[in-house]
């Protein structure tokens, strides 16, 4: 499908006397900002854990690219996602808005309902604003006509349109996967009606090579690349090129190969000389699987996937913009997935949507310039049930009474583990600076914390749920 082609609109002296008194840098003078909109890259893992990848933790295997994204640019050791679940965190990065505003609860299968088509995607918002876009890789907010990613926002598509578990081979549930195909689809046609454990391990390889092509296609324009692998969820797939390659089994061999996609990608904003106009966000929709045993990434804190404790909600986070966000630095701030369309609106001049959303611009906090943040509180979900609120500074977190799936044993290879359902009969109150793996209910010494962030749970109850 040939892009649509957009001409270039020189940036209003408003637009960059916002950006320049937005874009200061932690420890440096006032910045020059040129009057290009800046592109923008954003890689969107699929179930990594915090600590899968250098320098956020030791890994028995080498990640030169992350680390090298991460001396070039932010580590944010505080980030967060509203669902620790594919659809709602992905509903929640790309609209600014919280799984009950979304209606994306869950994580959406075959035939569900997807996204709203009235809710505006990040993609619309910057087609809208004259960038070029494109969508490589797991969509997972709608296989409906008027759902699919190559009608909500992006010039260019190529992928799946869920997850890569939800076929014939599914581990628990094969029959009912197994009724509708796994088909691949480019630009709205579908090329592969029925994906093979043979077409999977082209995947990361596909989706770079599409990305690659795009930045050389586009180099000259403003764009905007959204890059959410399939990877590292189950089943775990890796090409030739990287089998064996990390030499502590399957799953360092795919997050080698992610981390050589993101080289590949930097590589080619290098080559065409926009990389210093380009901001690059990598980060992961939510924590590791943990019941996957040994086909599943790492975290230091408490559960994980599909939990509302950190080692659901906490993701890896990297940002860089040369002469934008001060390299090599570290970010100890809190702040959530739904502020990124907001922040992203008010650097590139783009217009929010014409409805309340729930992020907010926090690109000062993102710099470190000022870590005041704007929210009060951010809400934390799983399925169609509010299970917790942190406060905006995310010194506090209260968890609500509800019930969560945890691990009783991994499994191995691919197959699934034992999990049981653990009750949690009292409300939660965690320290957040001096215990952030979440092992000490502080809630009868800060009473007056407990009652401040219940409040907020039950104002947004009463606003989203009753």
């Amino acid at each position: 499908m040939s892009p649509n082609t957009f001409l270039y609109t020189c940036c209003s002296f408003l637009l960059l006397s916002m950006v320049i008194q937005g874009c200061g840098m932690e420890g440096h003078d006032s910045l020059t900002v040129s009057d290009e909109k800046p592109n923008i890259v954003l890689i969107f893992l699929d179930d990594a854990g915090f600590a899968d990848f250098q320098p956020f933790a030791e890994t028995r295997y080498p990640t030169p690219n992350v680390l090298r994204l991460a001396e070039e640019g932010r580590r944010f050791q505080n980030f967060y996602v509203p669902s620790a679940v594919c659809s709602a965190s992905r509903a929640a990065l790309l609209t600014g808005t919280y799984p009950e505003r979304s209606g994306m609860f869950g994580a959406h299968g075959p035939r569900q309902r997807g996204l709203d088509p009235g809710l505006v995607t990040m993609g619309e918002m910057f087609q809208n604003h004259g960038y070029v876009t494109a969508a490589f890789g797991k969509w997972h907010l709608g296989d409906q006509e008027d759902t699919r990613s190559h009608v909500r926002g992006f010039d260019e598509t190529s992928g799946i349109m869920y997850s890569n578990d939800m076929w014939a081979d599914h581990p628990e549930a094969p029959e009912y996967w197994g009724q509708w195909p796994l088909q691949y689809w480019e630009n709205g046609e579908v090329t592969i009606d029925s994906v093979t454990a043979a077409d999977q391990p082209h995947f990361t390889t596909w989706f770079t090579e599409d990305s690659v092509d795009f930045i050389n296609r586009h180099s000259g324009q403003p764009f905007f690349l959204y890059v959410p692998h399939p990877m590292p969820h189950v089943p775990l797939f890796v090409s030739d090129k990287f089998a064996g390659a990390s030499g502590t089994g399957l799953y360092g061999d795919v997050i080698m190969e992610l981390d050589w996609s993101l080289g590949e990608i930097m590589n080619a904003l290098e080559d065409n000389g926009v990389k210093e106009n380009t901001i690059i966000i990598f980060t992961s929709d939510n924590g590791p699987w943990l019941t996957y045993g040994n086909h599943s990434g790492q975290t230091p804190y408490r559960e994980g996937k599909g939990t509302s404790f950190d080692g659901g909600i906490r993701s890896p986070l990297l940002i860089s913009w040369p002469g934008h966000i001060k390299p090599n630095s570290v970010s100890h701030d809190t702040f959530f997935s739904i502020d990124f369309l907001p922040t992203l609106a008010n650097l590139t001049g783009a217009e929010l949507p014409d409805y309340e959303i729930d992020g907010k611009d926090i690109w000062e906090l993102i710099t470190g310039e000022n870590t005041e943040n704007p929210h009060d509180y951010y809400a934390f979900h799983f399925d169609q049930q509010l299970q917790g609120v942190f406060s905006g500074d995310g010194k506090w977190k209260l968890i609500l009474p509800h019930s969560y799936r945890t691990i009783v044993r991994g499994g191995i290879d691919g197959s699934t583990g034992v999990n049981r359902q653990q009750p949690i009969d009292e409300h939660l109150l965690f320290d957040m600076v001096h215990d952030p793996f979440e092992k000490v209910n502080v809630i009868h010494e800060y009473p007056e914390i407990f009652e401040k962030l219940k409040r907020f749970a039950d104002e947004h109850n009463a606003r989203f749920f009753e």
